[in-house]
């Protein structure tokens, strides 16, 4: 990868021997690995056995969960905050797991909306929540910087299934909470 990256700093006329640059292929070698480290993760060892039997058919909800990922067209960064909800069916997942699932998405390249139904379907299948919301609300750096230079566009995403898709009160419910300050 280092060998790339000095290629791409020459092709755009940079002298890669120059002091500045002289290590710059190998530390963008090693954030670029750890900019896309979802790719060795999976559910199973991210959740590391934290769901846990609970009487709660309450929601539960987890919002501003703040992701970083990389537009899979740019290579850009998009930068934002994720929410999610879920109605327990038994089992409730350890609080930390919500946002490691955003992160093992999130770390790889990426669009937004793949990433919120990954989410959603990620939190649906370790716990077979009665419903799961997500809401993901983003800037991308690929629209700030270039195109069109919109500075304060954000994207917002949504899945919702299960009882937040079938129930509009449920799914008005999760919304208001995650939009109080």
């Amino acid at each position: 990868m280092e060998e790339y990256f000095s290629k791409i700093i020459q092709a755009i006329g940079e002298d890669v021997n120059r002091e500045g640059l002289r290590d710059t292929p190998k530390r963008a070698a090693k954030a670029f690995k750890f900019l896309n480290n979802g790719y060795e993760k999976n559910l199973d060892d991210v959740l590391n056995g934290a769901i846990f039997q609970a009487d709660t058919e309450d929601m539960v909800i987890v919002k501003d969960i703040e992701l970083y990922s990389l537009c899979e067209h740019h290579l850009l960064p998009f930068i934002g905050k994720c929410h999610i909800g879920y109605l327990p069916q038994g089992k409730v997942l350890g609080l930390s797991k919500l946002a490691r699932i955003v992160d093992m998405y999130a770390r790889r390249l990426q669009i937004q909306e793949q990433l919120t139904r990954q989410i959603a379907d990620a939190v649906e299948t370790a716990i077979d929540a009665r419903g799961v919301a997500v809401v993901i609300e983003a800037k991308h750096l690929c629209m700030m910087m270039r195109g069109v230079e919109k500075q304060n566009s954000v994207m917002t995403t949504s899945v919702m299934s299960g009882i937040f898709r079938q129930e509009i009160s449920t799914r008005s419910e999760f919304l208001n909470l995650i939009n109080r300050k």
